[in-house]
């Protein structure tokens, strides 16, 4: 996309944290629960091996995606874009700068967990993710319903 810029963030501080949540606040549904608070999204980058990428555009951020590794493994727990930039490749390109990030720490797979109804799926299977587990009924929505969540593998 045209003047986006992806900026890795290996130790993020309170900024790129607080970029990140102000894209989480409006990029998840609180029906489902999803979403990060601000001090789990502080304790978790503040542990080595993990790294937050922030999608900007004119000093807006319009998406992020947060990766944490261990060994020659790595987990993508969060992808957001503002709802108002989704289908504008941003989820794409967080997708493929993540991949290529483990990629050049000599990470050989990438997991990530999705809600089974998450749009975001397609995404996923679309750059390579294989589905290889479904969990019953592990989300559960405001209203009580449960939603299956899809585990994925990415052979990097």
């Amino acid at each position: 996309m045209y003047g986006l810029t992806l900026i890795l963030h290996e130790r993020p501080g309170r900024r790129a944290q607080a970029a990140a949540m102000s894209v989480m606040e409006r990029a998840f549904d609180p029906a489902f629960g999803e979403a990060w608070t601000a001090p789990q999204l502080a304790g978790l980058t503040s542990l080595g091996g993990c790294w937050l990428t922030l999608a900007q555009m004119d000093g807006a951020t319009l998406g992020f995606a947060l990766v944490r590794s261990i060994f020659d493994e790595s987990e993508l727990l969060l992808l957001a874009v503002d709802p108002a930039w989704r289908r504008h490749a941003i989820g794409s390109a967080l997708l493929d700068h993540s991949v290529a990030a483990a990629r050049s720490r000599n990470i050989k797979s990438m997991f990530l967990e999705v809600r089974a109804d998450n749009p975001a799926v397609a995404l996923y299977r679309k750059t390579g993710f294989q589905h290889v587990n479904t969990r019953p009924d592990y989300y559960r929505g405001d209203d009580g319903k449960l939603y299956d969540a899809l585990s994925f593998r990415l052979e990097i």
